[in-house]
């Protein structure tokens, strides 16, 4: 598979155009797999999940005769670079504004989403640099080449591309599910360059700090999310626990790939429960396979595990943050109390609990998030 217009190496920093392009004999191959698919059965009494043998049925076929061309050339209408920063070559796409003066933003994806699912939200700022990464393992970013990825790693990362590779000298940020802390840190670390924050997924205070709140909010919320994790963050421990022997599965099997990825974007989108096909209402099946395919192409399923099992989860304290802070708390963390916000954001310029969208909010709900951030950059006097 070509996918990059120019190859990409060594330390020079100097973004390099990218362009996607999978060879026909390896969408060729991906056909044949889907056709041979082996599918099973919903097992009996099966535990709800966020994945039923139907729907997986409709997504293999309609990923078969997916229109992948058309697809690319929609991403590839986005500016794409690749550009060493560290020991990583960080792919990202760069929409420049008309405006001379337009405020650059960057925006982050986790997992396990890519840059792609962004791109709705980004279109919709068009009075914005924007720019959306694809960290380092994910796409068509190479991971680290040396050491782990944690999340102060992540954070230099992306300042280092937002400033010393693109020229920036200040910039918003947002973040979400593991970039939730690295924009926390961006923030915290870089208080000069960052202009405002905006967070759909607030700060997590440390493991052990959580065992010294006293709110009565605060210690309900936290037991909920244990609750929750216990209940269903097997797909979590797995990736920390046997990533290699899950990802030789999922690398291999394009319908089980599809599956995960799947699964997870329908149990964590704000949608009705009672059909996974519900989740098409806010990421659209041409999305959704979008994401599979991006996987597929890259083979960077494993390197996406990499948070997970070296640990990205911040293991000490994250210094609270100074600059400008517009909070939008999503409805997949709906409870999440106030009170922690304002401790840590303190020039916390709005706290709202949104109406629609889940953890994947700017996905979901891109031009209402649009706005909101539209809102804040003029009350930070950017707009």
């Amino acid at each position: 598979m070509s996918t990059a217009a120019a190859s990409v190496g060594g330390v020079n920093r100097t973004p390099v155009p990218f362009h996607i392009h999978a060879d026909d004999d390896v969408l060729d191959h991906l056909r044949d797999r889907l056709e041979r698919a082996r599918l099973l059965p919903d097992s009996p009494r099966k535990p709800w999940s966020g994945m039923s043998a139907a729907y997986l049925s409709e997504l293999v076929e309609s990923w078969r005769t997916f229109d992948w061309r058309a697809r690319e050339t929609w991403l590839n209408a986005h500016p794409q670079f690749v550009a060493t920063v560290g020991d990583a070559d960080i792919h990202f796409v760069h929409l420049r504004s008309a405006r001379a003066d337009a405020p650059a933003l960057l925006v982050m994806h986790g997992w396990p989403h890519t840059f792609a699912l962004q791109l709705d939200f980004a279109d919709l700022l068009p009075d914005f640099d924007v720019v959306v990464p694809s960290l380092p393992g994910f796409a068509f970013s190479s991971p680290y080449r040396d050491g782990p990825v944690d999340e102060m790693r992540l954070a230099t990362t992306m300042h280092q591309l937002m400033t010393e590779v693109l020229g920036y000298s200040s910039y918003l940020t947002y973040g979400e599910d593991v970039t939730a802390n690295v924009n926390d840190l961006i923030a915290s670390e870089h208080p000069e360059a960052v202009i405002g924050l905006i967070a759909t997924h607030a700060h997590f205070p440390s493991s052990h700090e959580r065992t010294v709140l006293t709110h009565p909010d605060e210690r309900a919320f936290f037991a909920r999310i244990a609750d929750d994790h216990e209940a269903h963050g097997a797909y979590g421990h797995i990736q920390a626990t046997r990533p290699d022997t899950l990802a030789a599965a999922l690398n291999d099997s394009p319908t089980g790939l599809l599956a995960w990825l799947t699964e997870k974007l329908v149990e964590w989108s704000d949608t009705p429960r009672d059909d996974p096909r519900a989740v098409e209402r806010r990421i659209s099946r041409e999305r959704i396979l979008t994401e599979a395919m991006i996987y597929w192409l890259t083979q960077t399923i494993a390197t996406s595990f990499r948070p997970y099992y070296e640990g990205a989860d911040q293991a000490g304290p994250i210094e609270p943050v100074d600059v400008p802070a517009a909070v939008f708390i999503q409805r997949h963390e709906g409870d999440y109390p106030e009170s922690l916000a304002r401790a840590f954001y303190r020039d916390l310029r709005s706290f709202e609990r949104l109406d629609e969208g889940g953890h994947f909010a700017v996905a979901e709900v891109p031009a209402p998030l649009a706005a909101r951030v539209r809102s804040f950059a003029q009350e930070v006097g950017v707009l």
